[in-house]
């Protein structure tokens, strides 16, 4: 079963749950986010990712030009521990994970939300490769990822027991688009795919065909 295949399936059971008028502050939401245009402002191909160090899930600090120094680097953006539909998408890449270092890349996932919560993501979706904290989300804006969620649908989150403030340790009520990037190992983006959308997303076996291009230049 592809990604897609089960963010339909969870999203499917998940309408029978809610009342029709919190699927419609979501859906408000997300159509508006699509609509705004931001995914396409986004770092795209060709761009020069942003240099970043950041914290991990068990508090290393990770500099993302150590991990150049070694080859290509993946980058996934997400929203939180608390969005099932992120849980499903770092499982689906954690499954592609062992192909990715096979083709000499390195790996990291990158939200907003605390350290123990990423720990908790890690340790609960049995994850091989680090979680790090963008807390305040400096990185995602440099990526142009960050937004501000409305006001409606924080209330209804808060009702549903998701607590952006305590999560991410932060009450700007903004989160990152999720995204993946892949940067070669000269700081530039060899691609990118940006999901306005959060219940869409390409299937992490996408990133290979790149990362192969990407090994046979290095080996020419």
């Amino acid at each position: 079963m592809s990604l897609q295949d089960r963010l339909d399936a969870f999203k499917t059971e998940f309408l029978k749950k809610v009342p029709p008028e919190a699927a419609g502050i979501m859906d408000k939401a997300t159509a508006a986010l699509v609509a705004s245009g931001q995914a396409k402002q986004a770092l795209g191909v060709g761009g020069e990712a942003p240099k970043f160090n950041l914290p991990s899930a068990d508090g290393a600090v990770v500099a993302s030009s150590d991990l150049l120094a070694k080859g290509p680097l993946v980058v996934v953006f997400y929203r939180g521990a608390w969005c099932p539909y992120c849980n499903l998408d770092l499982k689906a890449i954690e499954e592609t994970a062992s192909d990715i270092r096979a083709l000499g890349a390195s790996l990291i996932a990158i939200s907003p939300q605390t350290a123990p919560n990423s720990r908790k993501m890690q340790e609960q979706n049995g994850l091989s490769f680090p979680i790090l904290s963008d807390q305040g989300g400096a990185i995602a804006e440099a990526f142009g990822l960050r937004f501000r969620l409305p006001d409606d649908l924080v209330k209804l989150m808060t009702g549903f027991g998701v607590d952006l403030a305590m999560y991410n340790d932060d009450p700007n009520g903004t989160l990152p688009m999720p995204a993946r990037y892949v940067i070669d190992k000269n700081g530039i983006v060899a691609y990118a795919e940006v999901s306005p959308d959060y219940t869409r997303r390409p299937d992490p076996s996408e990133l290979l065909p790149t990362l192969r291009r990407l090994r046979e230049l290095a080996a020419a």
